[in-house]
């Protein structure tokens, strides 16, 4: 594999005891070491954050307690990825409104990650999406969008979110199912995906592998590919 560096997850549930991810902070240092030996430099911590269920102060604070604990951790050992903290932030009717987001973005960067609901996206919240940028000045990046689509029915959706102002990241695992690999490598070939993220949120049944899904991007479509998305890793990191 072509090794880039700081090669980005995007995506990840690598802060411990906060969500459905990490259980413990001894697995968190367990899946940095498999993304670090993945070649995998950076990765984005993004607990899930629910508008309708969490309270935002208890949710930050929790967020900080655990980022702490992990990061004290992680000076036991070297070489394991630089993390940044955010959060996977679950779409909500009047969030382009909200005085809470600038503290949900990644780190202190103009960007967030939102996860969209399952079925149909209406005029309404593609509209709310493209507020969060349009008047707050933060990029929207839509997470796993391989979790929308299938081979079967995937234009509609495309074409929508190539309208709006958002990057799209996808997951690992949309490259690595022989039932969507094909879709997901056109797509990226066609600049439809930017992100990449492996979603990971133990070491069982979900573990980190982007490294994997990134060879196979190089096999299939060149190191020039990567070159792509590194592009945006740095774009986004500057925001």
């Amino acid at each position: 594999m072509t090794e880039l560096p700081n090669l980005m997850d995007f995506h990840s549930h690598i802060l411990p005891e906060i969500d459905d991810g990490s259980a413990s902070v001894e697995e968190s240092i367990e899946m940095l070491r498999i993304a670090r030996d993945q070649g995998i430099r950076h990765m984005v911590a993004t607990p899930h954050f629910y508008a309708n269920h969490h309270d935002p102060i208890h949710f930050l604070e929790k967020r900080k307690c655990a980022e702490e604990l992990l990061r004290r951790e992680m000076e036991k050992y070297s070489g394991l990825p630089q993390i940044t903290v955010g959060a996977e932030v679950y779409f909500f009717h009047g969030m382009s409104e909200s005085d809470l987001l600038p503290q949900l973005t990644i780190g202190e960067k103009r960007c967030m990650l939102i996860e969209m609901p399952q079925g149909h996206w209406s005029d309404e919240m593609l509209r709310e999406v493209a507020d969060i940028w349009e008047k707050r000045d933060i990029l929207p990046i839509l997470a796993h969008i391989d979790r929308y689509i299938t081979p079967w029915r995937a234009q509609k959706l495309i074409r929508k979110v190539s309208q709006l102002p958002v990057y799209v990241q996808a997951n690992a695992e949309f490259f690595l199912d022989r039932y969507t690999a094909s879709l997901a490598l056109r797509m990226l070939k066609a600049d439809q995906i930017q992100l990449l993220g492996s979603d990971c949120h133990n070491l069982r049944t979900r573990k980190p592998n982007l490294g994997e899904a990134v060879q196979l991007i190089e096999r299939k479509l060149g190191s020039d590919t990567l070159q792509t998305i590194r592009g945006y890793e740095c774009r986004v990191m500057d925001f």
